[in-house]
């Protein structure tokens, strides 16, 4: 890991023409330095001696090996543009730009299994939002404009986080963040912080003000623990924020009974 992020600093990544160059000239000397070791060894006499036209064994290298090279690495480096675009196209969500369902889960997974096999413990959030009453946006104003609204507001869950947070998308009105290595007593103001940003969103379709509100439940960890357990526990208290009247933040801490919060 240390290596690729010092190869990457380097801009020596499999898409970068620093390294396409730089392999090319490597490979163009390495050309060079078999054609004297080939043309310098005497089969007959059994040893090496300079060969009888030492400036062919530069000048054909020269010649022959750079193109070669670079186009050889040119092709790989599209090959490797195109590997990545397509990852990228395959983990997101296309309307919204977070992470698709399975990439997120996928991800979150890593890393807790990371954590939990180097045996530091952690402490971290999973929560689960989902858009209030959003069938009566798509209902009014049409599935345009409520993609519209889920863009928005895509946006302003990704603008109220840190670069290490995850955002996915879960499905139809429903989003997840992932927070690692954030203390349960934040955890609060992070999830109030997103439900008032949402909130202020100015969505008028058809010149017709609609106010966007989201319901959260979370579930903190301070262990190990695993996906499935963090969202089977946000997914519940979401379900309470919206039976309490929607538009507000449910949390605990995994493995504990009373909720760390319950906010409007």
């Amino acid at each position: 890991m240390k290596a690729w992020s010092f190869s990457k600093s380097l801009g020596l990544s499999t898409q970068s023409w620093t390294r396409v160059i730089l392999l090319t000239i490597a490979g163009t000397l390495c050309c060079i330095a078999l054609a004297f070791v080939i043309d310098s060894y005497s089969f007959v006499e059994g040893r090496w001696r300079l060969g009888p036209s030492p400036k062919d064994d530069v000048i054909i290298p020269l010649l022959i090996a750079p193109p070669f090279f670079l186009y050889l690495l040119s092709k790989l480096r599209q090959l490797a543009i195109a590997h990545e675009q397509l990852m990228v196209i395959a983990s997101t969500d296309g309307l919204t730009s977070c992470f698709n369902r399975a990439a997120f889960t996928t991800l979150v997974d890593a890393y807790l299994d990371r954590v939990d096999r180097q045996e530091k413990g952690g402490e971290g959030a999973l929560l689960v939002m989902d858009v209030d009453h959003f069938k009566n946006v798509n209902d009014n104003f049409g599935h345009d404009m409520g993609d519209e609204a889920l863009k928005l507001i895509a946006q302003s869950i990704k603008s109220t986080l840190r670069e290490v947070d995850l955002v996915g998308r879960m499905g139809g009105e429903e989003f997840s963040v992932f927070l690692p290595g954030i203390a349960p007593d934040r955890v609060v103001m992070v999830a109030e912080r997103i439900r008032e940003t949402v909130k202020a969103v100015n969505f008028c379709p058809q010149g017709i003000p609609c106010n966007l509100s989201i319901s959260i439940g979370g579930a903190t960890y301070v262990r190990t623990a695993s996906f499935s357990e963090l969202y089977k526990r946000a997914d519940k208290l979401l379900y309470d924020a919206k039976r309490k009247g929607r538009d507000r933040v449910e949390l605990c801490q995994l493995g504990s009974g009373p909720p760390l919060a319950a906010a409007h």
